[in-house]
């Protein structure tokens, strides 16, 4: 792992973290996440994903995260 996804991780709150792994866990399976799915997996809102997740898109992973489209809840594309 590198020193800069070491630092994008360390700079991510509880919830991000929560939402970072629910992605790696799933993203072999599926690519297309709603963030009223992900927030009902996590015990969390559908904003409370929303806004954590703006981090996630922008920091270096081991996945990569693209917001994708707004039918009835954004929907995020998520690769590993």
């Amino acid at each position: 792992m590198s020193a800069t996804v070491d630092a994008s991780r360390a700079s991510l709150s509880d919830k991000q973290h929560r939402i970072l792994e629910f992605l790696k866990a799933h993203a072999d399976e599926q690519t297309y996440f709603k963030s009223r799915l992900i927030a009902d997996e996590l015990d969390m809102s559908a904003k409370e994903v929303g806004t954590n997740m703006t981090a996630i898109e922008r920091g270096e992973f081991d996945i990569s995260v693209e917001k994708w489209g707004y039918s009835s809840s954004t929907t995020w594309m998520v690769t590993a």
